[in-house]
């Protein structure tokens, strides 16, 4: 006992130190999940800019889709193949 030193005998230390491990290690708001928790908020935010520009792309579609009837008759025929009634559809599909 009397090669420890004086410090590591200390009550505030063993404290602070059982404190911090506990902190650090064992407890649930730990660093690696703190750190779990941050890459998954990056990842989120990423996320949220890529549908915010997604939001303005289909906006600016629609309002071009509202505006000009050409343009809708177009989108309907090639997105959801619609057709008049005197005509024939034929989808050709590619194998890949």
């Amino acid at each position: 006992m009397d090669r420890i030193p004086k410090i590591f005998k200390n009550f505030y230390f063993i404290a602070g130190a059982v404190f911090l491990i506990w902190m650090l290690f064992i407890d649930g708001n730990d660093l690696i999940s703190q750190w779990r928790l941050a890459s998954r908020y990056s990842d989120l935010q990423k996320e949220k800019e890529y549908y915010q520009e997604m939001i303005k792309d289909v906006e600016l579609d629609r309002e071009g889709l509202l505006s000009d009837d050409e343009l809708l008759e177009k989108f309907a025929r090639e997105r959801y193949l619609m057709k008049k009634e005197s005509e024939d559809l034929f989808v050709i599909v590619e194998k890949e």
